[in-house]
């Protein structure tokens, strides 16, 4: 029986073997291998062209998340796609169960395209968004850090990129998708980061202590199927990104920072989720600050009746400070 034959028929979230796929994406970052991942949109749109049917390159595989015919990969990365549990036959054709992106002058491992899994692992460019507003507020902070929690982490894109920068600060990688410790241990390891845990909680539960810095991307749409890296719950999506509000205001440390980066929908020109954020930092007693990164993301999801309220979906950035 060949490695094909022996491909798994419907794709996992993310993979167990966590041992195989490091060793996976280390062999694919030797070829050089580089990919930005577009929103789920886009992305459907450059599939659905012709001449993309099938996979023709490394990115088209392990980026683009597009079928191939076997010998199109060397033996080598086929054997250790097969060893990580991440092939998927389809018919005659093969396809990867991961996606590979480039962010921060590394490769992240998340869940292949479409991440319709209630349990997928999620990272596109509101990841690269998260990022940069967490290194801006690093880069302006004037006291030190010891401590980090990373809420909601997903494939760890945020923590770890803070653990880079900060050698020897203990980080804290919170899910309570296992499939998304599971993405954050692999990335860690392949960021060569230290001092990083992944721990399994309901926001920061259980975890204990206090942090000079949590950051967190939350969901915040309205998803009708539920997946847990999209659904916020609460009003206009807005449930989590205040349960996160609250959390981070009874365990930051003095001087220490909340960033929050999420969606808030807009009715009749409020914001409504700034009012209720910005109410919860005043009854804890930080100092806060807020901003649209951009104004218009997501049109497509006002269609949903859930949003018939809604004139637009902003992204938004909020820093709160215990004083």
């Amino acid at each position: 029986m060949g490695i094909a034959d022996r491909a798994l028929t419907r794709p996992p979230a993310f993979p167990a073997d966590e041992e195989a796929l490091v060793a996976l994406v280390r062999a694919l970052r030797g070829t050089g291998y580089s990919f930005t991942t577009v929103t789920p949109a886009t992305h459907a749109r450059v599939n659905a062209r012709p001449r993309n049917a099938e996979a023709r390159s490394l990115r088209d595989v392990f980026g683009w998340s597009r079928p191939f015919r076997p010998g199109l990969l060397p033996d080598e990365l086929v054997g250790l796609m097969d060893e990580a549990g991440v092939l998927v036959r389809e018919g005659e054709r093969l396809r990867a169960a991961i996606r590979l992106s480039s962010l921060d002058g590394e490769v992240f491992a998340h869940s292949a395209y479409p991440p319709s899994a209630a349990d997928a692992v999620f990272f596109g460019p509101d990841t690269m968004r998260f990022v940069a507003a967490v290194l801006a507020h690093l880069e302006s902070r004037d006291r030190p850090v010891h401590r980090v929690a990373d809420i909601g982490c997903g494939s760890g894109a945020a923590g770890i990129a803070l653990a880079k920068r900060l050698p020897g600060v203990e980080t804290v990688l919170v899910d309570i998708n296992p499939a998304a410790l599971r993405a954050a241990r692999v990335n860690a390891r392949l960021a060569g980061v230290e001092g990083v845990e992944t721990r399994r909680s309901d926001l920061l539960r259980d975890v204990e202590g206090r942090f000079d810095l949590i950051v967190s991307n939350p969901p915040f749409m309205i998803d009708a199927s539920g997946r847990a890296y999209r659904h916020g719950g609460g009003p206009l999506g807005a449930g989590l990104s205040l349960a996160i509000v609250e959390a981070a205001a009874a365990r930051l440390a003095p001087g220490g920072s909340l960033v929050l980066f999420t969606g808030a929908a807009i009715v009749e020109g409020t914001d409504p989720f700034r009012e209720a954020a910005g109410a919860a930092c005043a009854r804890a007693g930080l100092d806060w600050s807020y901003r649209e990164c951009d104004p218009d993301a997501y049109g497509e999801e006002l269609d949903d009746p859930a949003y018939g309220e809604a004139e637009r979906i902003a992204l938004v950035v909020l820093t709160a400070t215990r004083p």
